[in-house]
C-alpha cells in the first residue's frame, strides 16, 4: 500500500523521491505523479504505470524559478520573453523552452523543448522545496482517462503500485494548466 504523507511529513516525501520513489502529489487541478527527473528508472514506471508511450515527454515543477533555470539554454531566449515568462508564474501556466544540456532525454521524449511550470499551488510548491528541486509532472491517470481529482480514483487507477501519495488538497482549477511556446507564444494546451 502506497505510504501516505501529511504537510507535515514532506521531508519523508522528499526521501522516498531521492530514493526512486514514484510519488501522487496534488497540483493546481488533478493529482500528478512525480519522480526525479534525473532518476530514469523512476521516470520509466511511471510510464509503465500510466501505460503511455515514452515518447510523449513530460513537464518540469518547481517551486520557483531558480529551481529550473538551469534547464534552459538561456542563450536561445531573449530577455523580453523571459520577463513576460516569469510574469506569469507562480501560477497553472507551463512554457515550452528551448532545453539546456542538463535535461535528460527521457524527459522530453521526441520533443525538442522542455516544458517547465513554476506553480503557486501550496502543496506542489512544498514537495518541490522538500525535495530541492524540480520534480517530473503528469497527470495520474492512465493514458486515456481523466486525471485524478481524489484518493480513491488514485487507488482505482493504480491500487498499490504508487510509493506514495501526498494526502493534501488540490488548488481551485478546473483544467490541467495552459502550455504555451515561450518563443513564439502559439498555445500548444489552451
Amino acid at each position: 500500500m502506497p505510504k501516505h504523507y501529511t504537510l507535515a511529513q514532506l521531508d519523508e516525501a522528499a526521501d522516498l523521491l531521492c530514493k526512486g520513489g514514484v510519488l501522487a502529489y496534488p497540483t493546481e487541478a488533478v493529482f500528478g505523479l512525480g519522480c526525479d527527473p534525473h532518476n530514469q528508472t523512476a521516470f520509466e514506471r511511471i510510464f509503465t504505470l500510466k501505460q503511455r508511450p515514452s515518447n510523449q515527454g513530460v513537464l518540469l515543477i518547481a517551486a520557483d524559478f531558480a529551481q529550473i533555470e538551469h534547464y534552459v539554454d538561456m542563450a536561445k531566449v531573449p530577455p523580453g520573453v523571459l520577463a513576460q515568462v516569469r510574469a506569469s508564474w507562480p501560477g497553472p501556466f507551463t512554457w515550452v523552452f528551448p532545453r539546456s544540456t542538463e535535461v535528460p532525454d527521457w524527459v522530453t521524449g521526441a520533443h525538442s523543448g522542455i516544458a517547465l511550470r513554476v506553480s503557486g499551488h501550496a502543496p506542489t510548491v512544498a514537495v518541490c522545496r522538500a525535495f530541492g528541486g524540480a520534480l517530473v509532472s503528469t497527470s495520474a491517470n492512465l493514458h486515456g482517462k481523466p486525471p485524478a481529482r481524489d484518493l480513491a480514483t488514485l487507488a482505482h487507477y493504480f491500487g498499490e503500485a504508487l510509493d506514495g501519495i501526498v494526502d493534501a488538497p488540490l488548488g481551485g482549477a478546473t483544467q490541467p494548466s495552459t502550455i504555451r511556446d515561450a518563443l513564439t507564444g502559439a498555445f500548444i494546451r489552451s
